[in-house]
């Protein structure tokens, strides 16, 4: 009896889970609960697609976004005919160079150094609890959050305490998450909701994922914009006190 070929882009069990970087158990696991679809049998041998590779991509993917797996089943079950291509693509948008930062390690003597301050323990533990810094060993730290902490640095440099400018980061989180999700609610209201209630027509995927993709950029200048202007009008107005207040005395 002659081998069954398989066909052009069709994996073992075995092969399919070192290309979903998953364990075999795994991917039984998944097929288990429906999360894929059964294999293309030839023999006992089955044969598993490239859809079958994205949708064990995609599931990954959320799973390591911190999503349930009950979170992902849910999800992946609401359409089980729809490729998972779509959703790769947007996680890759999401996951564009940049929306992450690359944490760096340095000595806490180091940090102190860069801070143009001593060594002081427990401004590093408040700024772990802040989320800025995590902790290697007794004398290395790993910055989770680099360019914030650079821009403390920057504001430290122009004679803010430390403390003080660890005291603002809740306010800018605070403001800037409620403009967030303001630009984010609009955005899911006006264009993603109408696309959904189309049934999320495969033709209007490009157009989804370029309005993700520029909604960083495009909010970004907003606040930036916004800010430079009210930060001009809060040194204009703080200037203008101290001057007349000068003039009084």
């Amino acid at each position: 009896m002659s081998r069954e070929v398989p066909e052009l882009d069709e994996f073992t069990v075995d092969e399919l889970a070192a290309r979903a970087k998953m364990t075999v158990r795994n991917v039984r696991a998944y097929a288990g609960r429906g999360l894929i679809e059964a294999p293309r049998l030839a023999g006992r041998t089955g044969y598993y697609s490239l859809e079958h590779l994205k949708r064990l991509q995609l599931i990954r993917s959320l799973l390591d976004r911190g999503y349930t797996l009950a979170a992902v089943e849910k999800t992946v079950l609401l359409d089980p005919t729809a490729s998972a291509g779509h959703a790769l693509d947007l996680l890759t948008v999401l996951n564009q160079p940049g929306s992450e930062e690359t944490p760096e390690e340095m000595s806490r003597d180091s940090l102190a150094a860069m801070a143009d301050v001593s060594r002081d323990d427990t401004l590093i533990e408040e700024m772990a609890a802040l989320g800025l810094v995590e902790w290697i060993d007794n004398d290395r730290v790993r910055l989770v959050r680099p360019t914030i902490v650079r821009a403390g640095v920057s504001a430290s440099a122009m004679g803010l305490k430390p403390e003080t400018v660890l005291s603002l980061l809740p306010l800018l989180q605070e403001h800037l998450g409620a403009v967030a999700d303001a630009f984010v609610s609009r955005v899911r209201d006006e264009v993603w909701q109408p696309f959904a209630d189309e049934g999320m027509p495969a033709a209007d995927w490009p157009r989804i994922l370029h309005v993700i993709e520029t909604l960083l950029p495009v909010a970004g200048q907003a606040v930036l914009g916004v800010f430079r202007e009210q930060i001009a009008r809060s040194i204009d107005a703080e200037l203008g006190e101290q001057l007349a207040a000068f003039g009084n005395t």
